[in-house]
């Protein structure tokens, strides 16, 4: 995917202000537009030209664009930094056309809503506030026990010379057990302001987790590799594994394989009902590093009658 450099292709500076935004958009809009234009690639650059407007007329996505900085350059090899939008405020908009926009476009704001922008009303007019957006990350021991964090996010504002700034708003958020990467959590009237004395939105959540040590979300199950040795795998044995809230005890058969995968029954996330945890198992080897090691691996060889290539007909 290639970078996209919004500000260049409305020829404006980073800082410009969203005056010198709407004007740069209107002066390309009038030397680009299909209808009108005489240049051979009108059609092109009308679309890029959008969807930089798109982007850098809302103060919410130019202040998310914003955050990868100015170390990339146009048509550069792109991948959005893990987890760039966590703690960002979004407004729920309308959802909006966007097959015209580039992949780019699709891969950085596609899940932010679509293109509407600020509402006017007349005297009078009464309607709830809009639902506000945000992605939260969580220990998975969050999700096992349960608690109460304060979540800072990162709402949008103007400023006085019409560019979005970022004002961090802070939340004490109750974490429900048993929360899964994915879920949402609502918080009630913490959304947009209503109009003409309306109920405010609602903040809307959503759930991921940080990497953990050993541990992987996949819905409500966990993954987990659990590394043998050789003679555990091959005569079976009994291991304490740690979870966030408790240590289970996990009976490995014996002729485990690497690659084989168990499953240990409602001792995934503690929902409703309970996901599983899964066991990949792989058997690790110990180097042949010293003399006493060698010779036990020579044992091996000359006293098993065991070919791991049978089946392929291969020879040593």
């Amino acid at each position: 995917m290639q970078y996209k450099d919004y500000y260049a292709i409305l020829g404006v500076k980073r800082d410009a202000t969203a005056d010198e935004v709407k004007k740069a958009f209107r002066r390309l809009a009038r030397k680009y537009h299909p209808d009108v234009s005489k240049e051979p690639d009108a059609e092109v650059r009308m679309k890029e030209v959008n969807e930089a407007n798109t982007v850098l007329s809302n103060p919410e996505k130019r202040a998310a664009y914003d955050q990868l900085g100015n170390a990339y350059q146009s048509g550069q090899d792109f991948k959005p930094p893990p987890d760039w939008d966590t703690g960002f405020e979004f407004s729920e908009r309308p959802a909006g056309n966007t097959r015209d926009y580039s992949d780019f476009f699709e891969q950085m704001f596609g899940r932010m809503g679509g293109m509407g922008g600020t509402r006017h009303h007349g005297a009078g007019f009464h309607m709830r506030g809009e639902d506000h957006h945000a992605k939260v990350m969580l220990d998975i021991a969050d999700s096992f026990t349960g608690t109460t964090k304060q979540v800072t996010l990162r709402a949008i504002q103007m400023d006085g010379q019409g560019r979005p700034a970022t004002v961090p708003r802070t939340l004490n958020v109750k974490i429900p057990k048993g929360v899964s990467a994915g879920q949402t959590i609502r918080l009630a009237g913490q959304g947009a302001p209503g109009y003409g004395g309306a109920a405010a939105g609602d903040l809307m959540l959503e759930v991921q987790f940080n990497p953990h040590p050993y541990l992987r979300c996949e819905g409500r199950d966990l993954h987990m590799v659990m590394r043998l040795a050789p003679w555990e795998a091959a005569l079976g044995t009994a291991i304490t594994v740690p979870l966030p809230d408790s240590n289970i005890k996990v009976r490995i058969p014996a002729n485990a394989q690497s690659g084989q995968q168990l499953r240990v029954r409602a001792k995934g996330f503690p929902s409703t009902p309970p996901g599983d945890l899964l066991l990949d198992l792989q058997v690790i080897l110990p180097p042949a590093d010293t003399p006493k090691a060698r010779e036990l691996y020579e044992a091996m060889s000359r006293e098993l009658n065991f070919d791991p290539r049978k089946e392929t007909g291969s020879h040593a």
